[in-house]
């Protein structure tokens, strides 16, 4: 083949590349939403959950950690790094028909926060108190927060299986 026509045949791809990447830009994102199917916005959101769920079950695995060496200081840091994920979690948009399972991250994130900022209140008291601390009563206090954190768990277990739940339904639905 020829380089001249090879050349033109480049910069035709080219020009066409340019013009396409343009008219994207152009649409927005509100012209490229609106035109996704509901199960595309669908996989959409719970792509953005999955990644969310995958950065929270690393922080908690810290924060596990960091309870079982008493360690408040780092308690508290990685519970940060949690509320940080848990507060993406709750800021991903969900498409109208996942909107009942949105609501059932968000009552998990809540009893989640609440669970890890009991531990770090559990744990931050019998630092402060010392030798005065009621090791006693310790064991009753370390399983009452430990249901409030597994709640919390079985919360966000939940909503995963409200979603399988529904990804199954809607399949069986379309055949």
């Amino acid at each position: 083949m020829n380089k001249g026509i090879i050349a033109k045949v480049a910069v035709a791809l080219c020009a066409c590349v340019v013009a396409g990447m343009l008219a994207a830009c152009s649409m927005g994102p509100a012209a490229s939403a609106s035109s996704k199917s509901p199960e595309q916005l669908n996989r959409a959101y719970m792509s953005q959950v999955n990644e969310s769920m995958t950065k929270l079950q690393d922080s908690l695995g810290q924060f596990t950690d960091a309870v079982s060496r008493g360690d408040v200081v780092s308690m508290r840091t990685e519970a940060d790094n949690a509320y940080k994920v848990l507060d993406e979690l709750a800021a991903i948009e969900a498409p109208e028909d996942m909107a009942d399972i949105r609501e059932q991250y968000l009552k998990g994130t809540t009893a989640m926060r609440e669970a890890l900022d009991a531990y770090i209140q559990l744990y931050t008291e019998a630092s402060a108190a010392g030798s005065s601390y009621s090791w006693s009563d310790h064991e009753n206090r370390v399983k009452k927060v430990q249901s409030l954190y597994d709640d919390a768990v079985k919360q966000l277990k939940d909503a995963d299986a409200a979603v399988a739940g529904a990804a199954g339904a809607s399949s069986a639905s379309s055949k």
